[in-house]
């Protein structure tokens, strides 16, 4: 990944991208859907932007693998300082190809962990709740693909995709994560109808997505003005693929538009034999013996 995009940078793509399918007893939401409401708690707080795409995106990173285990959770259970040691485990784990000044930027977050949970402007829990549109197409009927994802969790993985090929374009990989973080923040008022809605607004389409742009940036300006100013600046080259940072935008708007698709038509072909003898479900232990012979005699294997 340190290069250039490519094929063989699409499986940690896709397996980041279930961070959007991973739950625990912790708090209601997924981890893509929290660490976006953390993003912004402490960007509307005041927290150093740079710093801030620092923690979700570090966050993200280790979430692949430990799924809901942050650093606060693992602390808590009695790990206490050697939590980070767990973190950067899985860090290293998956980070091998990113690029290397991007990696160790990203590396000083973890003794951080994830940003605090705080007050947060309205926009961010109707973007929650918001559900993108699946599969649409002008003149024919929407393809539901449940469940379906929300726009927090497309514009937190928006911005982690985007942070990642920052380097691919010589982007600056703060711009990038707050032009992901704020991309639909059109969506908060207004529902999504994805691209057949678009053609059936026509020439009304722009006015109704700026209208309810406007209310979400007038909830931001009366948040944090300073803020509201960085996200305009960061949105506003994203129309068009002109600059280093709009690029490496779109290059994570589009993977997460296509693999969120996609991986419904993976986990549908998904076999009995990658499970058992790839993944390992029955793995190696004092009765794996038995439970092989409990499913040779069920007729499983």
């Amino acid at each position: 990944m340190s290069g250039a995009l490519s094929p063989a940078a699409l499986p940690f793509f896709r397996e980041l991208g279930d961070l959007k399918r991973i739950y625990s007893a912790k708090a209601p939401g997924s981890v893509a859907e929290r660490l976006f409401v953390a993003g912004w708690a402490a960007l509307v707080r005041g927290d150093d932007p740079a710093q801030v795409m620092r923690q979700v995106v570090a966050s993200a990173l280790v979430s692949a693998r430990l799924g809901d285990l942050d650093l606060a959770t693992l602390a808590a259970l009695g790990l206490g300082d050697r939590a980070t040691e767990v973190l950067e485990r899985a860090f290293d784990e998956v980070t091998g190809d990113l690029a290397p000044e991007l990696r160790d930027d990203l590396r000083t977050a973890l003794p951080l962990g994830r940003p605090a949970m705080g007050d947060t402007p309205g926009f961010v829990g109707k973007l929650a709740r918001q559900p993108r549109a699946g599969v649409t197409c002008p003149g024919k009927p929407r393809i539901m693909l449940q469940p379906a994802e929300n726009h927090a969790e497309h514009c937190l993985m928006v911005a982690v995709y985007g942070v990642m090929a920052s380097p691919w374009h010589g982007a600056d990989p703060v711009a990038v994560f707050l032009a992901g973080m704020a991309h639909h923040l059109h969506n908060a008022d207004m529902a999504d109808s994805g691209y057949s809605g678009e053609m059936l607004l026509g020439d009304l389409l722009d006015d109704v997505i700026a209208a309810a742009r406007q209310a979400s940036l007038d909830e931001l300006e009366r948040a944090n003005a300073a803020l509201a100013d960085r996200v305009r600046a960061a949105l506003s080259p994203i129309a068009g693929d002109a600059t280093p940072e709009a690029r490496a935008f779109h290059v994570g708007d589009v993977l997460d538009r296509v693999l969120e698709i996609e991986q419904h038509g993976r986990a549908a072909q998904l076999t009995m034999a990658v499970v058992l003898d790839d993944y390992g479900l029955v793995h190696d232990g004092p009765v794996k013996a038995f439970h092989d012979r409990i499913l040779h005699d069920a007729g499983l294997t």
